[in-house]
Parts: structure tokens; sequence; C-alpha cells
């Protein structure tokens, strides 16, 4: 595989060209490191998400008159993007339509992926244009995974996340196949704050489809943070699969289609509508580190 390194202020990241895929955050200079690595429980430390996120009804969908086939997350995880720019703080990398993408998603894109170190985080930027000549549908989204715990031997209950803002709204969960169910739920998150626990993950994934926060924290004593900033995402999962060592934290731009949803891709909710010719883009910001006094 095609890897590429960057280093900034107090973090090293390294990419991976299959899946523009983030497979390693390391503090600096301890090099401990806080993204999950792709251990069998689930072989993945951070994939891309595009063209849609979650799932759709039976993986299917209907677009002029025909339907086409898109498994869960869409293929952008699954294919080779090429490298753009690369350099010791910075890359970039690009994925366009093809043969093999119009088979499953009929329109012309390019969907760039960029990182970069600025300051003390890292950055990740991606944007996504329409270069075809009809409207596009598209969703995207990011979906880290980090270690839970976040230091050997600190107890996986001693972690919390903290919210930037009070979330006061309930959230939503998925049913057996991957869909959006109707209704809502009662947010385990009290003000700023969720506890963690496995047990919240049973039912899957907790999905905030209106976070008020635009930033998270993830720690617990004796531990290192981790924050999470986003802008241009509306919605926001959080996941783990129960019984391993990792906690998702994932700003989305669209999400599962309802269970009840079985219309034309541009009517899905929450996907982007994108005018030809135009360009849509979102950030995502990861930094880690200890608090003053704490290490």
């Amino acid at each position: 595989m095609d890897f590429h390194s960057i280093a900034g202020v107090g973090l090293r990241a390294r990419i991976k060209a299959d899946g523009a895929e983030l497979c390693s955050v390391r503090m600096l200079p301890s090099e401990e490191e806080v993204l999950w690595q792709a251990l069998p429980a689930w072989p993945q430390h951070s994939p891309v998400l595009f063209p849609i996120v979650g799932t759709l009804k039976g993986n299917r969908y209907r677009h002029g008159g025909r339907e086409y086939e898109l498994g869960r997350h869409g293929f952008a995880r699954h294919r080779r993007f090429e490298w753009v720019e690369r350099s010791a703080s910075s890359c970039r990398l690009v994925l366009t339509d093809d043969d093999a993408t119009r088979a499953a998603y009929p329109f012309s894109f390019r969907f760039e992926v960029a990182y970069a170190m600025v300051e003390r985080a890292l950055e990740i930027t991606y944007s996504v244009t329409n270069t075809g000549s009809e409207v596009l549908p598209a969703s995207m989204g990011a979906h880290p995974a980090f270690n839970w715990p976040l230091r050997p031997g600190i107890a996986k209950d001693a972690h919390l996340l903290s919210f930037s803002d009070v979330e006061p709204w309930p959230i939503r969960r998925i049913n057996s196949d991957g869909l959006l169910k109707a209704e809502t739920f009662v947010s385990p998150i009290a003000g700023r704050r969720l506890d963690l626990r496995e047990d919240l993950f049973a039912a899957d994934a907790i999905i905030m489809d209106r976070p008020v926060s635009h930033a998270v924290r993830f720690t617990a004593p004796g531990a290192p943070f981790v924050d999470v900033f986003w802008d241009g995402f509306p919605e926001l999962g959080i996941w783990m699969r129960p019984g391993a060592d990792f906690l998702c934290i994932e700003p989305w731009r669209g999400m599962s289609s309802p269970a009840d949803f079985a219309g034309e891709i541009t009517e899905k909710p929450g996907m982007m509508l994108i005018p030809p010719g135009a360009r849509r883009a979102a950030l995502h910001r990861i930094s880690a580190g200890y608090e003053a006094g704490s290490e």
C-alpha cells in the first residue's frame, strides 16, 4: 500500500492511498497512538464515507428510471485515491468517477480529501465537486476510531465525552437493517456530558441528527484527551462494536435512509444536491495531548 506521513507540533499522522484513509495519529514526542489500529474486531482505522453515509434500503436506490446497488457508506473507502500533493506537513488525495463508479453511481464528480497539520491539530477537509451536467446527489462523512481505553489499564467506563455545548435534543437509532427508525429516543447525554459505557451501543450507534456542538473532547482521568471538531457536518454519529476497544466519533453530512423511504436518490433525506460546476466542503479537526499538569 502507498502511505504518506505528515507531522506538526505535537502530532504525527499517517495516511494511505487506499480509501484516502487516516491510519495513525501519534502524539509527539511520546509516540503514543490514539487511533484504533484496525485489529480483527473491526479491521479499519478511519474510513472515508462517500457518496452516501449509512445504509440504503436493500442497498439499492432509484435514479432516472433505473435501479442501482450501493453498499453501506458508499464506495470511496474501497477505492484507491490518487495523490495530488504531498509535503512534510500536508497531503491531498482525489477520487474521480470512472466506469466502475458509474455502474453503481451514474454521476460525474471530483472528491478530494486533504490532510494538513495546522498549529497543534490535524485538519481534514472533505470536498466534492460536481463535474457533470446534472445535479449531483451526495453525502460524505468521517468515521475515525479512537482507542478506548485511551491508555492501557484505564477502565473503559472512566471515559467520557464532553461536548462544547449543551445537547438538549433526543437521539436517533437504526434498525437491524441499518435504516433510520422513525421514532426518537431519550438522549444519554446529560447537558454537555456523556459518561461512556459499552451498553450504550447495544442498539448500535448513537445518532445526533441535530447536534448543537461543533466539538467534543474524549478523555478519562490519567489518559490523554482527543478533541474532535467539525464544521459543515450537520450530524454526528458515535459508535463502537460491543466487546471491541475503540470508539468512533463521526461527523456526517447525511445519514441512513429512513426505514420507510423508497424514493429517488435525489429525494433521500440528508443528501446534498450540488448543481453542475459547484463544490461543497466540510472540515474535520483532530487534536490530542495531555492537559497541563496531568501527564
